[in-house]
């Protein structure tokens, strides 16, 4: 009886989440539908595009709206390895769509200003600044992609008197955001497992968002982390991708089988050349209990005058581990931006972009993050795997 009711809870579950699904394709298909109507209006039919060139351009449009449905399904529904050409498609599509509606603000404001002015050629203005407008779009998308293709490895320094003279000079890799399971996959996440173990860390962190979907779906994604290798072993924290699909513990359960450390509102101490090196981890800012972050609980037992590290996904953290004596926060989320302008708007959310900052008497150490969310698209804020060296002083 109460495994026929499980089982009745968990058919309930799974129909709750097909039908959030389907209402997200419905829905998404009909912004996207209006968008794509919009760009058809504005690029073919207001600039005169007549003829086999006036089809093609429909069809175009057509194609790419259906690609970027078939992302929005994508994302937990099914398998991502037969259609990810698609969902490839879809997602940079996107990026190139928002620099292009970002332009058509743009040019409706140069043709208001025409317009007032009286300005009697109109019309091949229009013309004129579409075609920039396309090629535009089109030529900053494709920089955006060879970027966050190409990850590159940055070298940081980071000072402490607290650190033990015994662990001066000690490396940290930093590993974060590699979002494999929609757009990328298993060589992805095997290039990034390379591109750190060319660098013979130390010790290595990732602090969250090294997926998008579900354990089952994407797992294989990601199982090439389990290649990393260092002097002290690999520790992880969750992000907030973590648990948007499976349970925040069914992730980290599958990373422990991978050979990560998971730091779950944890401390752990490494023993180094007879000095102690303390990280604690905690769960994503913004999650909520069980698996919200408990810093007392991560903090608990910790010498005041030693020397420690917190993992922690996202940078708003920092403020309340500053307060808690933490010397040194990890953290990733923000991708540096990823697209600008977002870099402005990203900044404002989480009081710093990338990069060393200071709070308080904490440093803390934002990486732009090894992959993309959404669109595979990076401009202005290249991926990066960051080689942290401490350093007593």
């Amino acid at each position: 009886m109460e495994v026929a009711g499980a089982q009745a809870i968990v058919d309930v579950g799974v129909c709750v989440s097909k039908g959030r699904l389907v209402l997200r394709i419905v829905i998404g298909g009909v912004v996207f539908a209006l968008v794509h109507w919009l760009l058809y209006w504005r690029f073919i039919r207001a600039t005169g595009v007549r003829g086999p060139a006036k089809v093609v351009g429909a069809v175009v449009l057509g194609v790419l709206w259906l690609a970027i449905v078939v992302a929005l399904g994508a994302g937990s529904s099914y398998s991502q390895e037969p259609i990810r050409p698609v969902v490839w498609l879809g997602l940079t599509w996107s990026a190139a769509m928002f620099y292009l509606l970002l332009g058509l603000l743009v040019i409706g404001l140069v043709l208001l200003i025409a317009r007032i002015a009286r300005f009697p050629h109109r019309t091949r203005l229009l013309q004129g600044m579409s075609a920039v407008l396309v090629v535009a779009a089109v030529g900053t998308v494709a920089y955006g992609v060879y970027e966050a293709d190409n990850p590159r490895v940055v070298a940081v320094e980071l000072r402490s008197p607290k650190l033990p003279a015994e662990l001066d000079g000690i490396r940290v890799a930093v590993v974060a955001d590699i979002h494999v399971g929609a757009a990328r996959g298993a060589a992805f996440t095997q290039r990034v497992v390379d591109l750190v173990n060319d660098q013979r860390p130390d010790l290595i962190v990732l602090p969250g968002d090294l997926i998008d979907g579900s354990v089952e779906l994407v797992g294989p994604d990601i199982a090439p982390i389990a290649g990393l290798t260092s002097k002290y072993g690999t520790f992880a924290v969750a992000g907030n991708h973590e648990g948007y699909v499976d349970g925040v513990a069914d992730w980290m359960d599958y990373w422990e089988t991978l050979g990560l450390r998971t730091l779950r509102n944890q401390r752990a101490e490494i023993e180094i050349n007879g000095a102690t090196l303390a990280i604690a981890g905690v769960y994503d800012y913004a999650a909520s209990d069980p698996y919200g972050p408990d810093l007392d609980a991560a903090m608990a037992g910790h010498r005041s005058d030693r020397f420690i590290m917190l993992l922690a996904h996202q940078p708003r953290q920092a403020p309340d581990s500053a307060a808690h004596g933490v010397d040194l926060q990890v953290s990733g989320h923000t991708h540096g931006g990823q697209i600008w302008p977002l870099t402005h708007v990203v900044g404002r959310v989480n009081g710093t972009v990338a990069g060393l900052d200071r709070v308080g008497d904490m440093r803390l150490y934002t990486t732009r993050g090894v992959g993309a969310w959404g669109p595979p698209v990076r401009v202005g804020a290249p991926p990066d795997i960051s080689i942290l060296t401490l350093r007593r002083g």
